[in-house]
């Protein structure tokens, strides 16, 4: 089906610029007409009759012509003229601002088009940045000059926009990678331990049982993996779960299904009230919980404070282990990030990911720190459900200047 081309932006710019003084520019000539064709001259206009104008003839060449008679032609005869001059000049008038009108309206259409290229020029330079923009290249930039215009603020929106982009673009690529290596891992095991035992052409029951036993932890192991992953990928959906929970409640349920092993707790909890989804704030503890007992040291210590402080509540966990640099605690929410000294252990390196994950998805925030003493500190800051427990604002100590004998309740 045949289209009719359309006008560029440019060419309806200049069409509506050139409209609009063209529209002007008639109103101003017509203006310009009206108030001179109102200014009648003096004097009657009306045409004189055939017997008068035969009487003035006659006065003109008689040689005693009566003054009276001549007196009234010579009025008549300069109103005609005034009259004539008038319709001359009304003649002139329109047709010199009718010529002027055109050639203004051909300078206004170059003028036009001229101003509207230049203002045009950024929109170009945004749709080139966008064109060279694509999934394997988002590193090109509009930085646009110039005065700070409403296209200016768009293409810093656009700038800003692309800068997620990647960063979103690089964290899932290395997120992607990351998991199919992860994944592969547990189908690697599994794959060489049933080609063990099927090239063993006389395998015991005894070889099958472990058989079974080793793809029975590989895949409980994949699983335990694809279920962090779904829990990220359900983050990124957004919250559709708004009811009220309590942090230091949830940590009391967590607690209460957690082997510390031989660890020593000491726990300072507080009421901080919250809103959310009461299954991701359960796992965000039981994340954090699981790292301060997982990455600590031989009969350690973790302590466990919750309260509020201002508009927001929150959770600080901090156990005894190694000492860590701040630039390794800057990585560990980094998704599959896990520290040399922790490769020995069987966790993902998705637990404190998926805990900022629903930290961020609650409208709070996560950080951490590594005290003085070692191991390493992790904070998590969500905002006040107002409508419950007006509880005093608890002031928390630095996890760094705890030591083992502080006050709270302990327990193996």
């Amino acid at each position: 089906m045949n289209r009719h081309p359309r006008l560029t932006i440019r060419t309806r710019l200049t069409l509506l610029y050139t409209g609009l003084f063209a529209v002007c520019g008639a109103l101003v000539v017509a203006v310009s007409y009206t108030l001179v064709a109102r200014l009648e001259p003096p004097g009657q206009s009306q045409q004189a009759p055939a017997a008068f104008l035969a009487l003035c003839r006659a006065a003109q060449h008689s040689a005693h012509p009566n003054g009276r008679i001549l007196a009234k032609c010579t009025s008549y005869f300069e109103l005609q003229g005034a009259q004539h001059q008038r319709h001359i000049t009304l003649t002139h008038l329109l047709a010199y601002s009718l010529t002027a009108l055109a050639l203004m309206i051909l300078l206004a259409a170059m003028l036009s088009w001229i101003a509207a290229g230049r203002a045009l020029r950024p929109v170009h330079t945004i749709t080139a940045t966008a064109r060279t923009a694509s999934e394997n290249n988002l590193s090109a930039r509009v930085a646009l000059e110039g005065p700070h215009d409403e296209l200016h603020e768009l293409a810093a929106t656009i700038d800003a926009m692309l800068d997620r982009l990647q960063t979103a673009f690089e964290a899932q690529q290395r997120f992607i990678a990351n998991a199919s290596h992860e994944l592969r891992t547990p189908l690697t095991v599994m794959r060489a331990t049933v080609d063990v035992v099927l090239d063993d052409p006389v395998a015991s029951p005894d070889d099958l049982r472990d058989m079974a036993v080793d793809i029975r932890a590989a895949v409980d192991h994949a699983e335990r993996l694809i279920g962090a992953l779904l829990i990220l990928a359900r983050n990124e959906r957004g919250l559709t779960t708004h009811e009220p929970a309590d942090l230091a409640t949830g940590t009391e349920d967590v607690l209460d299904t957690t082997n510390l092993q031989y660890l020593q707790l000491h726990t300072t909890l507080e009421p901080a009230p919250i809103s959310g989804d009461p299954l991701l704030v359960e796992r965000l503890i039981a994340n954090l919980i699981d790292n301060a007992v997982r990455y600590n040291i031989r009969d350690g210590d973790i302590w466990i404070t919750t309260g509020t402080t201002d508009s927001n509540s929150h959770l600080t966990i901090t156990n005894t282990g190694h000492r860590l640099t701040p630039t390794q605690v800057d990585q560990i929410f980094e998704p599959f990030h896990r520290l040399d000294d922790r490769t020995s252990h069987d966790g993902f390196g998705l637990g404190l990911t998926i805990v900022a994950s629903i930290a961020t998805l609650h409208g709070g925030t996560t950080t951490a720190h590594p005290p003085g003493n070692g191991g390493l500190s992790v904070t998590v800051t969500l905002p006040t459900a107002h409508h419950e427990s007006d509880a005093p604002p608890h002031h928390r100590p630095d996890p760094g200047d705890v030591e083992p004998k502080a006050t709270g309740t302990a327990r193996r």
